[in-house]
């Protein structure tokens, strides 16, 4: 056990020593990860079994922050329902949006690939709120409002960002449109990759259309990219919480938006009680760890 365990240590720094100019490229970002990443959601585990206010030193208080928000916090069932709702529409359907989108574009023309890259992937490098709000105006002036006033289908304004009736519907369309980020950008990566001999093959293989070429080429071809993109959708899709925070205030209207990260934010952040915020952190956490886990699953049956 020791002579393998050996060797596979001297190939692992061998590898290192081969390659050290990547791990020197990579070592400032990975400094960062670990001190702002890393480390806090592992310092959450112990302190959400405390009471510390960020003042005081932390005193343990055992599974008490854990019964309090399973038996007595309803705020925090409203918030599981809202990000669960929230999350299999823009989760699902961004992750598949993401990939025809770049699907599409991949079969455009070099200088439309680039123009429609950028377009689409602008919106997780910039805040578009302000734009949002126009759109989704409460007065006579905003534009969905002003449309379907000079149409007939509505008689007065209705109330986007404060009728608790249309809140979460404004929150699940504004996350699918900001989650075309970096997902999308590593699926672009993918559909270019993809070495086009591979192609010539299938056709040679009797693969007739693009779709065949889709099914049986293109998605075995993307695994990494497509494991990646899904990732990073799973993780916005549950961690969603600045969406309704810019748009619609904090609190949402009758907790209608308030998701679980705007639960953990509320303890965390206005009223200082970090070993509950963490408590809220941890569960997120493992939700979102069996949810990848599940989503690779999936994949690997497709891609392998």
């Amino acid at each position: 056990m020791r002579k393998g365990s050996n060797n596979k240590r001297s190939r692992l720094f061998a590898a290192i020593k081969q390659n050290k100019t990547v791990y020197l490229m990579l070592f400032p970002f990975m400094l960062f990860f670990t001190m702002f990443t890393i480390i806090p959601v592992i310092m959450s585990l112990p302190i959400g079994f405390t009471d510390f206010n960020m003042i005081e030193f932390p005193q343990f208080v055992g599974l008490s922050n854990y019964g309090a928000l399973f038996l007595s916090d309803k705020i925090f069932w409203q918030s599981v329902r809202v990000t669960i709702v929230s999350a299999v529409f823009t989760g699902p359907v961004s992750y598949i949006l993401c990939f025809l989108l770049a699907w599409l574009i991949n079969e455009m023309r070099p200088r439309l690939r680039t123009f429609f890259t950028l377009v689409f992937y602008i919106p997780s490098m910039s805040s578009v709120y302000t734009v949002w709000k126009l759109i989704f105006s409460g007065d006579a002036h905003g534009y969905i409002n002003s449309f379907l006033l000079n149409t007939g289908i509505i008689t007065s304004p209705i109330q986007w960002l404060t009728d608790g009736s249309y809140v979460l519907f404004v929150t699940i369309v504004v996350q699918m449109y900001l989650s075309l980020g970096t997902g999308f950008l590593a699926l672009r990566a993918g559909f270019q990759n993809i070495d086009k001999t591979w192609y010539e093959a299938g056709a040679i293989e009797g693969i007739k259309n693009r779709w065949q070429e889709l099914i049986y080429i293109t998605i075995p071809a993307m695994t990494p990219q497509l494991m990646f993109a899904a990732v990073m959708q799973i993780v916005s899709a549950f961690a969603a919480g600045t969406v309704s925070q810019n748009l619609l205030g904090f609190p949402s209207t009758d907790y209608k938006a308030h998701t679980i990260m705007n639960h953990a934010f509320d303890y965390g952040w206005i009223r200082y009680e970090m070993g509950y915020a963490s408590a809220i952190c941890m569960i997120l956490f493992v939700v979102m760890y069996f949810a990848n886990r599940l989503v690779g699953k999936i994949l690997g049956k497709y891609t392998d």
